[in-house]
């Protein structure tokens, strides 16, 4: 009698097939890190600036190198679990990602990882051609060293990040054959180490005496240095963003006002309430500065009306 009540209470205990995949799913999908897909958003940047973004044709294959990047961003997050899941083991937060807690094994956060590394640039080849393919290769094999050694290298963990979203934001041209302009590359690469060092930056200032930095390397950075790299490159990046607002290109705009030139404005304006955040040390994650701060939301909002006028030509 008791023997029977024992087993019935095991029963359902013992997690059936589905749930277990479901698991799994779960586990393969926080791992590949959905809020960070945002960033991927930035290959429309080149169409969109060169005023080709709203063609049928263009939105497809906008999308498509969207999911295509994602995956390969994906793969990245996926080995570098892998390979770090005993470290982040003995990490206090880190110990609760799929892999470090179990719920994603090792093995087939490798394998997952590696098959999406393959088949994303193949994908490209086919489908959007060889200039795509290459950039993807080039990504991953740029951030596959990021994970392995070069996150460890000083100067050269800033230039890997800032080289991401650069290669984020010049996919979205090479798809559709629009040329890059030297401002728009400058713009956007200075932009967006602007904002990588800010966030480091913002971490030393947190962690600042305490034990067990986030990043090993933060104990080599020195807060004076990170605060010299994005105040430089917040100053190239106005830089640069006023030029390439002022190049005319040889045609002349017949619209109301000069939107393209007001449009720096609200770019430095940007700017300059992002550093307020950088200099208080709690610039964090890009998206996420932008999206809880109503006023800096609505300058970028202001921004984008105003470039879209000087594109529409209204």
């Amino acid at each position: 009698m008791s023997e029977t009540a024992v087993l019935r209470q095991r029963a359902p205990e013992q997690p059936s097939a589905p749930s277990r995949r479901g698991g799994l799913l779960a586990g393969l999908v926080r791992t590949a890190r959905p809020r960070q897909w945002v960033k991927n958003v930035l290959v429309v940047a080149a169409p969109a600036a060169a005023g080709e973004l709203f063609s049928r044709y263009a939105l497809t294959r906008l999308a498509l190198v969207f999911i295509l990047f994602t995956a390969c961003a994906a793969a990245v997050y996926l080995v570098n679990d892998a390979r770090d899941a005993d470290a982040d083991r003995a990490h206090p937060v880190k110990r609760h990602r799929p892999v470090a807690a179990g719920q994603v094994p090792v093995p087939v956060a490798y394998a997952v990882g590696g098959a999406l590394g393959v088949l994303a640039p193949f994908a490209a080849a086919w489908l959007c051609g060889p200039a795509v393919a290459a950039l993807l290769t080039a990504y991953l094999g740029m951030q596959l060293a990021y994970c392995v050694s070069l996150k460890h290298v000083l100067v050269v963990d800033l230039a890997v990040v800032t080289t991401g979203f650069l290669m984020r934001a010049m996919v979205g041209g090479l798809a559709l054959g629009i040329p890059l302009s030297r401002w728009f590359l400058i713009t956007t690469g200075f932009g967006a180490l602007f904002m990588v060092s800010a966030k480091r930056y913002s971490e030393a200032v947190q962690m600042a005496g305490k034990a067990g930095a986030t990043r090993a390397l933060l104990t080599e950075y020195t807060t004076g240095y990170l605060r010299f790299v994005w105040q430089l490159a917040a100053g190239v990046a106005v830089l640069g963003y006023c030029l390439w607002a002022m190049e005319e290109g040889g045609v002349p705009h017949t619209s109301v006002l000069p939107w393209r030139q007001l449009s720096m404005v609200a770019f430095i304006l940007a700017i300059l309430r992002y550093a307020v955040f950088a200099d208080r040390g709690t610039a964090g994650e890009p998206e996420d500065v932008v999206l809880r701060d109503r006023a800096l939301a609505l300058i970028g909002l202001a921004w984008l009306a105003m470039y879209g006028l000087a594109v529409a030509n209204w």
